[in-house]
């Protein structure tokens, strides 16, 4: 398995070893002891969940403010564009992002640490995306930063996505910080 970082060193991108032949082919997609020790984490995670997108659907991006979340995702057919940006208010890469292509075909995984906002866009018709999370989804505790906020300037492949309600009305990350419910651990 290949780990390297992205341009934000804590985003890692995972390139797990395939094993194919004329069957088919065989991957280990998480294995608790491994990905602590490769990941530098002793973190667990509690829950898994799984979405469905057609093409130009943008999700995030998304974080929760007191109980952030670490993700482990991958996409299991299709691909996307998949994103993080540093929100946590201390740090000295607040509001930067990095982004990477996930795919059925290049099955690589994105690890995001907690403090993180993270969201995506499908590339292909369809995309079934994967995440394994460490904390448990808190809807009063949610946050939204806008997809298209200047100041961060994620460098998105679509330039008009669908977007869900909650999406759309996403904060840029000047109002975020100012907002009085945001402080994160």
């Amino acid at each position: 398995m290949k780990v390297s970082a992205l341009d934000l060193p804590e985003i890692k991108l995972i390139e797990p070893r395939v094993f194919s032949d004329d069957r088919g082919f065989f991957l280990e997609t998480f294995e608790q002891q491994r990905y602590q020790q490769l990941l530098e984490t002793d973190l667990c995670f509690v829950q898994d969940n799984f979405s469905r997108s057609h093409r130009h659907v943008l999700r995030g991006m998304h974080f929760q403010r007191t109980r952030p979340q670490g993700k482990l995702v991958r996409v299991v057919h299709g691909a996307v564009f998949d994103v993080a940006v540093d929100v946590r208010p201390e740090s000295a890469t607040l509001g930067q992002w990095a982004g990477a292509v996930l795919s059925a075909e290049n099955r690589a995984q994105l690890w995001i640490p907690p403090g993180f906002a993270h969201g995506f866009v499908v590339l292909s018709e369809l995309a079934d995306f994967e995440y394994k999370c460490t904390d448990y989804y808190c809807p009063q505790d949610e946050a939204c930063l806008h997809w298209a906020d200047a100041d961060v300037g994620i460098a998105w492949p679509v330039s008009t996505p669908q977007l869900s309600d909650k999406d759309r009305a996403g904060l840029s990350l000047q109002a975020l910080l100012a907002s009085s419910q945001y402080p994160t651990k």
